[in-house]
């Protein structure tokens, strides 16, 4: 059974997360995983998630070891941004977006802009 798209990758994420500080290798992830992962699957996640900056990487040995940078929140949020950086009506796709908000949803986004706008 194949598993929805970015859902390895959170799952990746999830163990990283589970075991910082401490960094883990690409076959300690796979065995966490679990699920039979082949060791080269869980190294192209690991690499895309390398390339997408949501994890730090250093030498272990021969392999590498890696470290989370983002979590879930900060993975989906750059996956956001990819999005709307594909669109040419950057204004258009945000209106249907919000359109397809829940009020209680519209609420907290008002905030969190009220709350950045503050900031600045």
């Amino acid at each position: 059974m194949r598993r929805a798209n970015g859902s390895l990758e959170s799952e990746v994420l999830a163990t990283l997360w589970a075991a910082a500080p401490r960094p883990l290798t690409p076959g300690e992830v796979a065995e966490a995983v679990g699920g039979n992962l082949a060791y080269n699957t869980v190294q192209t996640i690991l690499s895309r998630l390398f390339a997408k900056g949501a994890v730090r990487r250093e030498v272990a040995g021969r392999a590498h070891a890696y470290t989370p940078v983002l979590d879930d929140a900060g993975l989906a949020a750059d996956r956001m941004r990819a999005i709307l950086d594909k669109a040419g009506d950057h204004g258009a796709v945000l209106n249907h977006f919000l359109r397809s908000l829940t009020p209680p949803d519209v609420q907290t986004l008002a905030a969190l802009l009220d709350q950045h706008r503050t900031r600045r």
